[in-house]
């Protein structure tokens, strides 16, 4: 006889943390390479193509826009998609390790009513 959690993903095991962590990583690292690209692209592009650069959007050279107008936008979308994903990433597990010990609850319970029946017919 297995005890009752046997084979169930608890939200709390460390299996599932680790899957979860794993994945989180994997955004983490995706918007903090974005970031990068950013953050160093633009010295980059001033140091490759001065003349591009030095352009005039709005009065501003277009270095200064994208410093001063663009770069705050960009880090505010790379930090509202990493909070969404992670909380999504959250979500679809504990989805996920609830569905699949419902799946076997179900499971259990069906031997268990099996068991019943095949007691309750032996001490007829």
């Amino acid at each position: 006889m297995q005890p009752p959690n046997a084979g169930k993903t608890d939200v709390h095991s460390e299996e599932f943390l680790h899957s979860l962590m794993r994945k989180q990583l994997r955004l983490s690292i995706a918007c903090a390479s974005t970031f990068l690209v950013a953050l160093l692209g633009l010295p980059l592009l001033n140091y490759f193509l001065p003349d591009l650069m030095a352009t005039r959007v709005f009065g501003f050279t277009l270095t200064w826009f994208i410093l001063g107008v663009l770069f705050f936008p960009l880090v505010w979308l790379i930090s509202w998609f990493f909070i969404h994903r992670s909380i999504a990433l959250e979500e679809r597990e504990a989805v996920e390790a609830a569905g699949e010990q419902g799946r076997r609850g179900e499971k259990e319970n069906v031997a268990e009513e099996k068991r019943g029946k095949g007691e309750r017919e032996q001490s007829v």
